[in-house]
């Protein structure tokens, strides 16, 4: 019998932010984004200029969880989520650690798309979700061989996940999704009349 097993495995980490922590209170927490997005002046001003639909913290703040007690407890949250992950990928760290090295926030309006993208600084990568109204866009993420597979034949539409050439994940409020930076990913349209509301973070090794 032939001997056929997966190599180069590529994880996703999908839990549930309160596993780890003080439960985040997700109303809290949605009317903090909000409120920092009317005030964020800056941020407005570069989503408007970048044709960036809705807005994102991205680019302009750097500290929310010193403004914000909140994000502080979403990151003592994060910290854990991302060692367990740490551990599932047998990282050999060195006596170092994975730190925080951005968190923002993400509101994106009906019609609002994240284009594919990378995050090639850091090491690990994820996002948690505060609002996922009906019809908000499920996570897209690539199989990071794609660019390869010149001549290769698509995949069969049953085929099954760990050899698709996408997969979408549907997250729920307060779910929590990781995976290492350099995998590919995109929140394609969204087709919700209400805000599609998360968090986003990276992580370095240091």
């Amino acid at each position: 019998m032939a001997d056929i097993r997966s190599l180069f495995v590529t994880r996703l980490y999908h839990a549930r932010l309160s596993e780890y922590g003080a439960p985040v209170d997700a109303q809290e927490l949605e009317a903090s984004c909000y409120s920092i997005a009317e005030d964020d002046a800056a941020g407005q001003a570069w989503c408007e200029r970048e044709g960036y639909p809705g807005y994102t913290s991205y680019a302009s703040l750097g500290d929310l969880p010193w403004r914000f007690p909140i994000f502080q407890q979403v990151v003592d949250s994060l910290d854990r989520h991302v060692m367990a992950f740490a551990e599932d990928l047998e990282f050999d760290l060195d006596g170092r650690g994975l730190v925080l090295e951005d968190i923002w926030i993400n509101i994106l309006p009906e019609g609002g798309t994240h284009a594919s993208h990378i995050h090639p600084h850091s090491v690990i990568s994820g996002t948690t979700y505060v609002a996922m109204p009906d019809g908000a866009s499920a996570l897209k993420l690539e199989d990071p061989r794609s660019a390869r597979l010149m001549a290769a034949p698509p995949r069969r539409k049953d085929a099954r996940e760990a050899l698709r050439t996408f997969v979408y994940v549907a997250p729920q409020v307060g779910d929590v999704l990781m995976w290492e930076s350099w995998l590919r990913h995109e929140v394609p349209m969204t087709m919700a009349e209400d805000e599609r509301i998360s968090v986003s973070f990276n992580y370095k090794w240091a």
